[in-house]
């Protein structure tokens, strides 16, 4: 029996995830690490943390399931995108790692777009707007605000390639992770000179390109004492999180789309071409899956909405599988309560900051279950608009698949597909950018001859939900409300920051 081991470094913790050649799911196993908010805005982490981590993860999948670790045949990483590593010449750690969540780089964009020429020439050169979350804006903000941290800098690293390093001794990156950089020129995959030039940053700060599916190196005698893992073990370059979520939903093929409800929120289709939205509203980035792209709209507070309606407003006081019963006793509409799941601000299709979200439409009728389901409806109401941008990409929808935490939910699922009016199915993987980043190692080791054949010994579709036609004006009606409320409020959100 053989093995393949994914990794993803995710935001609040580390997911390690074993399955064999022959498309079963052995083990996961995951270890949590430190989220640092020194201020309003600020959030970052401690790359050590991630390594210690990781290696806890690694060693106690392969004790706890009796691996032997000849029988891994290779790994790959997946990662939380955007988020600024920084390395001296020593390849030690300079400081804490700025998260793609981190805000405070607001000036810093606006003088990207400055320098560049305004926002449809950055597009033209990297195929995507500017954003606080993005990693060039976060360099800027090192080399304004802490300049003796700058020039300590040797290399410049995203968190699966830290941990690929931490591995294997080799500093390198991949195609669809440096997509979120803004540095990087997506249509002919390699860093932008341009761009660089326009920066003023050094291009020997940034590490080798290679495709998400190619070696990146073997675990070193170090790495091996450490993790449990061989000696000699191929390394795959691996993916973005997003990335690997999308090799891992079996979003290898034309009109599949993603809908991805975790903390954040993604649409996901695939392109063969490399095509911008140069109105700067969705996102072009590389796929993991070899010379392929995908259009990506973002929400930062879909599941997350969620999780701080339970955490903070209930005090706790009730659970996932309470709220889901509450939010069932409310019609569809929630009573003509209305939500806006613009908790940290947003990105798609309102790449604003400053954005916070708003129950709009209370009355002394409404009860708790009224805003239980009005979060669940906010939320796709914002996935909605993603995906509308994506239909106006011209892209083909044969199939949607749903993916993510709020995918364990029936009712948030038929919510909806009542409110984009098309099916979505759910599968029986749902462990992923791990998953998918095991996918990877085994195309990149030869395992599968492509991902089609990763997806024919692995992924089934588990149910289908139809949309109930009977919900759909009432929908209708709230979405129209919804789409005007940020514009009514886009002033006054700057004025309340």
């Amino acid at each position: 029996m053989s093995y393949l081991l994914g990794i993803d470094i995710g935001t609040s913790n580390v997911k390690v995830l074993i399955i064999s050649s022959n498309g079963e799911l052995v083990a996961t196993e995951e270890k949590t690490y430190p989220l640092y908010s020194p201020k309003q805005g600020w959030s970052e982490q401690d790359p050590h943390d991630w390594w210690s981590s990781t290696k806890a993860a690694i060693k106690t999948i392969i004790l706890k399931n009796n691996i032997n670790p000849s029988d891994i045949f290779s790994l790959s990483l997946s990662g939380q995108m955007h988020s600024l590593v920084l390395l001296d010449k020593n390849k030690e750690i300079i400081r804490r790692a700025i998260l793609w969540n981190d805000t405070r780089t607001s000036q810093q964009c606006k003088d990207i777009l400055q320098k560049v020429g305004g926002l449809k020439k950055l597009i033209k050169l990297v195929f995507n707007p500017v954003l606080e979350g993005f990693t060039a804006p976060k360099i800027l903000w090192i080399r304004d605000n802490e300049p003796e941290n700058y020039k300590k800098i040797k290399h410049i690293l995203l968190p699966k390639d830290y941990i690929r390093y931490k591995l294997t001794n080799e500093i390198k990156s991949e195609v669809s992770d440096n997509a979120g950089t803004l540095l990087f020129d997506v249509k002919n995959k390699e860093w932008s000179k341009e761009m660089l030039k326009i920066l003023n940053i050094d291009k020997e700060f940034l590490p080798e390109v290679i495709k998400s599916t190619e070696v990146a190196g073997y675990i070193t005698k170090k790495a091996a004492k450490d993790t449990g893992l061989k000696e000699g073990t191929s390394v795959i370059a691996g993916g973005a999180d997003n990335a690997c979520g999308a090799v891992g939903s079996g979003i290898i093929k034309n009109g599949r789309i993603m809908i991805s409800i975790g903390t954040s929120g993604v649409v996901l289709a695939q392109s063969n071409e490399a095509v911008p939205d140069y109105k700067g509203r969705i996102h072009l980035f590389n796929h993991a899956n070899p010379d392929k792209y995908y259009n990506m709209g973002v929400m930062l507070s879909a599941a997350g909405s969620f999780n701080w309606l339970m955490n903070n407003m209930y005090d706790n006081n009730y659970d996932i599988q309470t709220l889901n019963k509450l939010a069932a006793e409310s019609k569809p509409g929630s009573g003509k309560l209305i939500f806006l799941p613009y908790l940290i601000g947003e990105r798609t299709p309102h790449a604003d900051s400053n954005a916070r979200g708003v129950f709009f439409g209370i009355s002394n009728n409404h009860k708790i279950n009224h805003f239980v389901r009005a979060v669940m409806e906010g939320v796709v109401f914002g996935l909605k608009d993603s995906l509308n941008l994506i239909k106006e990409k011209r892209v083909n929808i044969d199939q949607i698949r749903v993916i993510g935490g709020g995918a364990k939910s029936r009712l948030w699922c038929q919510i909806l597909a009542d409110v984009i009016k098309e099916e979505v199915v759910l599968i029986n993987f749902e462990e992923g950018p791990a998953f998918g980043a095991a996918l990877i190692a085994g195309v990149g080791a030869g395992i599968f001859s492509g991902f089609e054949q990763a997806e024919k010994n692995f992924i089934r579709i588990k149910q289908k939900i139809r949309p109930n036609t009977n919900n759909y004006d009432i929908y209708d009606h709230n979405y129209s409300i919804y789409t005007g409320l940020y514009n009514s409020l886009k002033e006054d959100f700057k004025d309340n920051i």
